[in-house]
């Protein structure tokens, strides 16, 4: 069942199709967890799996909206709940430019090389999720990202469309948001948020080379890895927005890599239990217009992608 048959009557009724798209119905039950807009902005929109180093993507500049829904319960897969609404974007005229899932989209590679709103509003199980991207002959854009964990099913939609009209006044400059530390041990933060931001750490200014140390953050990775077994931990590695995507993506991935390869060599952790990626400047957690926005945007992230 969906949830509202919005779709349906403008399509019945005649108006434009980008209109309809505008009214994506969720499934039944599905909670609105986070809503965001910038307006105007800019979107890399995956049309291709990962490949060569980095997810094709398209550069798509509007108004962007990001949702990510929360549908309660066990019952639906990634497959049931995506099925209705690619129904619904080809139905809204938009042409499908990719359409994957998990291992087929590039499993970890493209989870952490595309946009992915952060937790706990979203969570992307590695091995089960499916994504979709489309496009219309106005210049507009959609994408899907669906998962699920044992108890829930999440939908992160992001939209590009016209941009308003925003007026900044001269001078200004929008504030830092600093980047929300879960509360508690590193490991209290990886077992309810999924995520840890490895704040301690210290690089070289433009380079990947890891500090002396010694990190306390290293030492309770490898404390909680040794303790868990049976469990992973992802190393994602941010940057601001200075300089090329291309070598932004290179630079963070090789910064998460050095501080895999120190766990491994000086805290003996396990390196099965970890891998490295890298994202660039595609998730910040602060405006790159400002010198702390930046700076809070050059992190670090150790993320559980696995409890099995």
């Amino acid at each position: 069942m969906i949830r509202t048959l919005a779709i349906c009557l403008l399509l019945l009724s005649g108006l434009p199709l980008a209109v309809a798209a505008q009214d994506i119905a969720m499934p039944a039950g599905a909670r609105l967890a986070l809503d965001q807009q910038t307006d105007p902005g800019s979107y890399a929109l995956p049309i291709a799996p990962f490949q060569d180093g980095r997810v094709p993507a398209e550069v798509l500049e509007g108004r962007i909206q990001e949702q990510v829904w929360r549908v309660a319960g066990q019952g639906l897969t990634t497959l049931q709940l995506l099925a209705p609404l690619r129904k619904q974007i080809t139905a809204a005229g938009y042409e499908i430019r990719l359409d994957c899932a998990a291992l087929q989209c590039g499993g970890f590679n493209f989870r952490f090389n595309t946009r992915v709103l952060p937790g706990p509003e979203m969570y992307v199980d590695l091995t089960n999720f499916r994504f979709l991207s489309a496009t219309s002959g106005a210049g507009q854009g959609i994408s899907l990202l669906v998962s699920r964990s044992a108890t829930a099913a999440y939908i992160q939609m992001i939209r590009v469309g016209k941009a308003g009209n925003v007026t900044v006044p001269e001078g200004s400059t929008p504030p830092a948001v600093v980047p929300v530390q879960p509360q508690g041990s590193l490991a209290q933060a990886l077992e309810t948020t999924g995520r840890f931001i490895l704040s301690d750490l210290d690089f070289e200014t433009g380079a990947s080379t890891l500090g002396p140390g010694p990190f306390k953050s290293l030492t309770d990775i490898a404390n909680y890895l040794r303790q868990h077994p049976e469990r992973k931990i992802a190393l994602v590695g941010h940057t601001d927005s200075v300089g090329s995507l291309e070598g932004n993506i290179n630079l963070s991935r090789k910064r998460a890599t050095s501080v895999l390869e120190r766990l491994v060599s000086a805290h003996d952790a396990n390196r099965a239990q970890l891998e490295a990626g890298g994202m660039g400047y595609l998730a910040p957690v602060a405006s790159n217009l400002t010198a702390e926005g930046r700076d809070a945007n050059r992190r670090v992230e150790a993320v559980l992608v696995s409890t099995e």
